[in-house]
């Protein structure tokens, strides 16, 4: 903003009264932009056609332009065409202010191609003014406005003004140049000379800038790159800023020479030892940071780790947070390596700055040992008090990790967590004790009774409904398999009497738990259900009378008790919103609603095709919510009689595309998977006015698909210009098999030509075809994504005869994230509990799948991912389904991908 302005930001004609700071004060703040309306800044804007322009007031109004467009306010192509000219009459203006914000006012208003030129000439006049400021500024709108064809005209002004001995200059044409390069590449790569001689220059930004546009030229290019770096790291580069963007460039040479190397070696790595000796602390700081990046040697990382210890005492908070919060990601994975820092850190625990702090107690509890434990809680009591919600729960996670390293200290941790439990906290600091205590309780047998007892007082007195239902759940799952299970019943019949609907919907669900895995509590569970259906609530009622029913054998669900808890409590695998899409489209007849026809697929909306702007979805594409996607599917195929017999659809896939984008014969398939049948949809769309296709088809080579026998074939009789068809092939294979091939494809048809004018068909056609890609049929085409609500207790209630177990070697992979989506893209599976997530430099990892396979089986998958090597990584695959054939089918799937 001009200076010019400074002194009229509480002028009463543009500022406004927006917040009163208390009732008890008297005092308002006032903001300039409070009630500004687009129409009315519009109408200001006609001061840019006075003949005498007044230089403040159209700063104001610019400002206020700005202030607009950055709040996402839109202009319609007649109101900033009409803006744009006007402001281009500021140009006749020499206040330096005013001609910044004109500057800036241009760049956001981004005019278009044929309006360009209307201010090119004055650009480029100030592009070559004596006033280093015009020069600059008028580079970078230039930059920012042009296209390619004008590009060419201007590049020789801005080779020179990448060598321009004004600093100023030379970084606004080496920034535009970077702008520039995404999309005039070839251009901007002709520079190279320049851009050199700018990595050479004394300045420290336009030193910066040139190395950052160097390596952005040759960045796909590992060689060049290393060249690059080669030349750099002997000490031409003097700038600190450039000096940290050459250590994450050598950095990133290492990681790929150690990748491609056999023998590991690191041509770089005493040039970023040396930068830990350099003057300048970003430097010292950028070096450390990328040294503990690395998978170094703890003799290479003890340099890294004394120069951040040093930092530790600093008397620069900046620098003190900086190194504590690199000291505190490499204990995650190297807490070895950061215990010599300890005193340095226990020191950093009183410090005023609390982010500081945080990161001092969180390190500490990574790299403590089990003796020194019990001292650390008693530091952090008095700690907790001083901070806020958000680093408690940093500290929150801290100790649940540490409890996890040291099960045996449990009772320190739990009583530290229910202490925090009773004190005052927001709901996210409250959930994040709640999940740990129940991560705790989880991973530590012994743990368990005495961390349900602190949840069970904490939902006493709990203000947050969603944590007093999860922990009624959870009771629900975990207290009647405690040695006793009564003295949980008075915490839960308390929120019956007490609490609101939702809780006591649930209270009476964990009610009916115990009474239905605790044989003995039965008769006194009825007891209290029996009161429960005098609620004023209709849920609650409705619970207790299923409950009652079907525990007393009133309703039969099922031949066993099994079956009764299965019904009552066991995972509801087919989600929500398919349930509600299905619900919806039903229509009241004698056939009854058949919940086993629900999709049970985790996505509960078709994927829309990708289509150029402005063209219609293909035909036979379900439309969106509410209508689930198989459902759409399923009416649409069994209106089609030869599909009719093939039984209920299991499975439909996002389409697939068969063309590249903006070719002149669109292509997509969709694969319909049955229990015995496979149907290929291909969506068609002709790009071409000129052309009208008949008797389309698609050729589906299936020579290499044993298992595959085609049985039906549903052509195009025409397909005209932008009006999508499908085309239908269907092959049988066998039953609950997942059957596995690749099909190529060609699109055949007779070409008759149109005249675009007329709209008439000539009758003579062509016969032609096109290629398109091949298509495969997948294992995770046979597999559904369900999720579960808890995978523990869905997997302790499979049978146990059904699993399977077996490890594999998965070869040398980028890292764990990788391996993990990887063999979930296999099996085509739901992650569940969010396991999908790998803690970055993470060395062992767990992911929990869930789905059903064809022929409705349920199937539960652990999979435990390890680093056997540098980049190797092994994995241990168990398997749990309700059939123990497919649970080896699992393993074959996973062996042969």
């Amino acid at each position: 903003m001009p200076r010019s302005l400074a002194g009229d930001l509480t002028d009463p004609e543009m500022a406004q009264p927006y917040m009163k700071k208390d009732d008890d004060e008297s005092e308002i703040e006032y903001s300039p932009f409070f009630g500004i309306e687009k129409g009315a800044v519009l109408q200001e804007a006609r001061a840019f056609h006075d003949p005498q322009l007044d230089a403040r007031r159209c700063s104001q109004v610019i400002t206020k332009l700005l202030y607009l467009i950055n709040q996402g306010e839109t202009f319609t192509k007649v109101e900033a065409t009409e803006v744009f000219f006007a402001v281009t009459k500021l140009f006749q203006s020499n206040d330096a202010g005013l001609r910044r914000m004109v500057y800036l006012i241009i760049k956001e208003l981004s005019p278009s191609s044929d309006e360009v030129f209307i201010v090119t000439s004055s650009l480029m006049k100030d592009m070559n003014s004596k006033t280093d400021m015009y020069r600059a500024n008028a580079i970078r709108v230039l930059c920012r406005i042009i296209d390619g064809n004008l590009l060419t005209q201007i590049e020789r002004y801005l080779k020179q003004a990448i060598v321009d001995k004004n600093p100023v200059v030379s970084s606004a044409a080496l920034v535009s140049g970077i702008h520039l390069l995404q999309a005039n590449p070839e251009i901007v790569k002709r520079w190279s000379n320049e851009v050199q001689e700018a990595v050479q220059s004394r300045a420290a930004l336009v030193q910066f800038h040139g190395l950052a546009l160097l390596h952005q030229t040759r960045q796909n290019d590992r060689l060049a790159v290393s060249k690059l770096v080669s030349s750099l790291t002997r000490g031409s580069v003097r700038s600190p800023l450039a000096q940290c963007l050459l250590i994450r460039y050598t950095s990133q040479v290492i990681r790929e020479s150690s990748t491609n190397t056999q023998n590991g070696d690191r041509p770089f790595f005493d040039y970023l030892e040396s930068c830990l000796r350099h003057k300048a602390e970003m430097v010292i700081l950028e070096a450390a940071r990328k040294i503990t990046e690395m998978d170094v040697t703890s003799r290479e990382l003890a340099p890294a780790i004394t120069v951040l210890q040093l930092f530790l005492s600093s008397s620069k908070p900046v620098l003190r947070f900086a190194a504590v919060r690199t000291l505190n990601k490499v204990a995650i994975t190297r807490p070895l390596a950061v215990t010599n820092c300890n005193v340095d850190l226990e020191t950093l625990m009183s410090d005023q700055n609390r982010s500081i702090a945080t990161l001092a107690i969180t390190t500490l509890l990574k790299t403590g040992n089990e003796s020194s434990v019990d001292r650390l809680m008693k530091q952090i009591t008095s700690f907790m008090s001083d901070i806020a919600d958000e680093f408690k729960i940093v500290v929150v996670e801290a100790i649940r990790s540490l409890c996890l390293k040291f099960p045996l200290k449990y009772r320190s941790m739990m009583i530290f967590l229910s202490n925090s439990l009773r004190e005052e906290g927001g709901f996210e600091y409250k959930k994040a004790i709640v999940d740990a205590i129940v991560t705790l309780i989880s991973a530590i047998p012994d743990a368990k009774e005495i961390g349900l007892l602190h949840l069970c007082e904490f939902i006493e007195d709990c203000e947050f409904t969603y944590l007093s239902s999860q922990i009624l759940h959870f009771l629900g799952n975990e207290g009647p398999r405690t040695s006793d299970p009564s003295r949980y019943i008075r915490y839960i019949y308390n929120r019956v009497i007490l609490e609101n609907s939702t809780v006591r919907a649930s209270a009476v669900s964990t009610l009916a738990k115990f009474g239905a895995l605790v044989e003995g509590l039965k008769p006194r569970i009825f007891v209290l259900l029996r009161r429960c259906l005098f609620d004023t609530d209709d849920e609650v009622r409705d619970r207790a009378t299923l409950y009652l029913q079907t525990l007393n054998g009133e309703v039969a669900v099922g031949n066993t008790e099994k079956d009764v808890n299965e019904f009552l409590f066991g995972s509801f695998d087919v989600p929500l919103a398919n349930l509600e899409a299905s619900l919806r489209t039903y229509e009241p007849s004698e056939e009854p609603f058949d919940i086993s026809l629900v999709s049970r697929e985790a996505k509960s909306q078709p994927l829309q095709d990708k289509k150029a702007p402005g063209k219609k979805p293909p035909a036979g594409v379900p439309p969106p919510a509410p209508v689930s996607a198989v459902d759409a599917y399923q009416k649409m195929l069994s209106s089609i009689a030869e599909f009719s017999g093939f039984g209920r659809l299991f499975k439909s896939s996002e389409p697939v595309e068969l063309t590249e984008a903006e070719t002149e014969y669109a292509v997509n398939v969709v694969k319909h998977i049955y229990e015995s049948h496979v149907v290929l949809q291909y969506n068609c769309t002709n790009t071409i006015p000129e052309q009208l296709l008949q008797d389309v088809t698609v050729y589906v080579d299936a020579t290499d698909a044993e298992e595959f026998s085609e049985v039906c074939l549903k052509s195009l009789k025409t397909l005209a210009y932008d009006s999508p068809g499908q085309i239908f092939v269907a092959f049988e294979k066998p039953g609950r098999v997942p059957a596995t091939c690749k099909f190529s494809n060609v699109l055949k048809f007779t070409v008759k030509e149109v005249d675009t004018s007329s709209g008439e068909v000539d009758d003579d056609g062509v016969e032609d075809e096109y290629q398109i890609e091949d298509l495969e049929i997948v294992s995770a085409d046979y597999m559904l994504r369900v999720a579960v609500s808890n995978f523990r207790n869905a997997w302790e209630n499979m049978d146990p005869e059904s699993e399977r177990v077996d490890e594999y070697g998965l070869g040398v992979r980028e890292s764990l994230a990788e391996a993990v989506s990887a063999v979930t893209s296999i099996l085509g599976m739901q992650p569940c509990e969010g396991t999908e997530v790998v803690p970055s430099n993470a060395r062992s990892h767990v992911c929990l799948l869930s789905g059903v396979f064809i022929g409705d089986v349920k199937v539960l998958v652990r999979l435990s991912f390890g680093l056997s090597g540098p980049k190797e990584v092994a994995m241990k695959l168990a398997v749990r389904s309700d059939d123990p054939e497919v649970s080896d089918k699992i393993h074959e799937i996973v062996a042969s991908g």
